[in-house]
């Protein structure tokens, strides 16, 4: 199956951040169909090599060799003013310029306002499709229809899960595609 890299660019830490729970749940659903998956929290790279572009430093460079190696992506990001997140911009950036070649990956955004639903198309979706991504359908989900139960774990809405559902279903296709195509 593929190997499927999760990049997570919220500011927040991973155990506070509904962006990261809600990536780490998807990750579980399609290890669950058998894929490989990946996390990386771009918040954990070392921020002076991010900021000054240092793409040999040992962390960056392995955090841009797992983009290199995966089959596909997801890539989510908190909105922060309308747009996804300078930490991941800031990694976006050190990556070669056709680095994600022909690779699903999956956009998806979250937010505390419904005003910031086209940021996965108006901001998100151009900078992946310019590293050269086959991009499918990206998604926006509200902070509060993410649910973090006292244990940590998250339950979506059920409109929210309905609604998420066939998005994931077509990116799990195409990584189901993707391998039949490396296969041939």
């Amino acid at each position: 199956m593929a190997f499927l890299l999760a990049v997570t660019g919220s500011a927040s830490a991973p155990g506070t951040s509904r962006t990261a729970r809600l990536v780490h749940d998807l990750g579980r659903q399609l290890a669950a169909h058998g894929h490989d998956v990946h996390h990386l929290d771009v918040r954990d790279l070392p921020a002076e090599a991010l900021l000054s572009a240092d793409a040999r430093d040992p962390d960056v460079a392995r955090a841009v060799d797992l983009v290199a190696r995966a089959d596909a992506l997801i890539v989510a990001s908190p909105v922060y003013k309308a747009a996804y997140s300078g930490v991941l911009k800031t990694f976006l950036d050190l990556l070669p310029q056709y680095a994600l070649h022909g690779k699903p990956v999956l956009p998806l955004a979250t937010g505390g306002s419904p005003a910031h639903v086209l940021a996965v198309d108006y901001a998100l979706r151009p900078v992946l499709t310019s590293l050269g991504a086959d991009v499918a359908q990206g998604w926006f989900v509200l902070d509060r229809h993410i649910v973090v139960d006292t244990d940590g774990a998250v339950t979506l809405t059920p409109e929210t899960r309905e609604a998420l559902a066939p998005v994931v279903d077509r990116f799990r296709d195409a990584l189901g595609a993707g391998a039949r195509l490396a296969a041939a």
